[in-house]
């Protein structure tokens, strides 16, 4: 990869929501739905979705920073999802949709941490955040009818919107 692409796995519900407007922000190049951070090998949906697999259902992104920081991706990921609510987004409950940063570079745990401080004392989100800023160790690309779902299935569900946070960018 040339020096100004970056990889990312971001977690915040339901993969779906989170893909379809990812993929929307200017810089990012590519996108794969799947399942990290937990233990069970060769994860699949059908193990992920009963929870205990220790996985999260996750988005990949490819970004290239000249066009996007790290630091804006994850504001823009503050703005997509609930941060404050444990283990779940609207309808989906379950360890499997909690909120989680896997860094894959000690600049990238650095920056989330930082990110995440200065969404807490924004205001914007009433109660504290509870994203997971843990180490990524291996992505399992899901299903190939999970890859561009909302694409495929406009109206298909998601709870995922942008909101209108002034998070102190």
């Amino acid at each position: 990869m040339p020096n100004t692409l970056q990889t990312t796995y971001l977690a915040g519900g339901c993969f779906w929501g989170m893909e379809e407007l990812v993929r929307q922000i200017p810089g990012v190049l590519e996108t794969e739905v799947g399942y990290t951070g937990g233990d069970t090998p060769d994860a699949t949906y059908e193990v992920v979705k009963t929870g205990r697999s220790g996985h999260a259902e996750s988005l990949k992104i490819v970004f290239d920073t000249k066009q996007l920081s790290y630091r804006h991706l994850l504001f823009e990921f503050f703005r997509m999802h609930n941060p404050t609510t444990r283990n779940q987004q609207g309808n989906d409950i379950g360890t499997q949709y909690r909120s989680a940063i896997f860094y894959v570079s000690e600049e990238q745990k650095r920056t989330a941490e930082e990110v995440i401080k200065t969404v807490d004392a924004s205001g914007e989100w009433k109660a504290k955040v509870v994203t997971e800023v843990v180490p990524f160790k291996e992505f399992y690309r899901a299903e190939d009818y999970h890859q561009d779902y909302l694409v495929k299935h406009p109206h298909g569900y998601t709870c995922h919107y942008m909101r209108r946070l002034q998070l102190g960018e």
